[in-house]
């Protein structure tokens, strides 16, 4: 029965990463709630299943010429840093709080995505108006 739901949990991270909305919002929660592995553990199943689908989706998006390299330098030395960095810091963060410290982002995340979809109907029914 756990492979089952490691399928599907895989399934929908793959599907939700490729779309670029982030399958660790389906695959961290899978893991610790539904499978019990530890938020630790979880998180860095995410890093490690998230590198293939950025891989795939950064040659996809060269290849079609979306891909802007003008500036990457200053985007990736400190995101590199931050990354690292903040990794170190959650190895040593109790599993309690980083589980809380997930939630409140999945919960910013949510209330985000609310707020940007009640813009885009206002604007759309704005532009019926006038």
């Amino acid at each position: 029965m756990a492979f089952i739901i490691y399928l599907v949990a895989g399934a929908a991270a793959g599907l939700l990463g490729g779309m670029g909305m982030g399958g660790g919002t389906v695959l961290i929660p899978v893991l610790t709630i539904f499978l019990g592995v530890n938020q630790h553990a979880a998180q860095a199943t995410n890093v490690i299943a998230f590198l293939p689908m950025a891989a795939f989706a950064l040659a996809e998006h060269r290849k079609k010429g979306y891909l802007r390299t003008d500036g990457v330098l200053s985007i990736i030395i400190p995101a590199l840093v931050s990354a690292v960095a903040f990794s170190i810091v959650a190895a040593f963060l109790d599993a309690s709080l980083l589980r809380r410290m997930f939630g409140a982002f999945l919960i910013a995340l949510a209330v985000r995505g609310i707020m940007s979809l009640a813009e885009e109907i206002r604007s759309e029914r704005k532009s019926r108006r006038g």
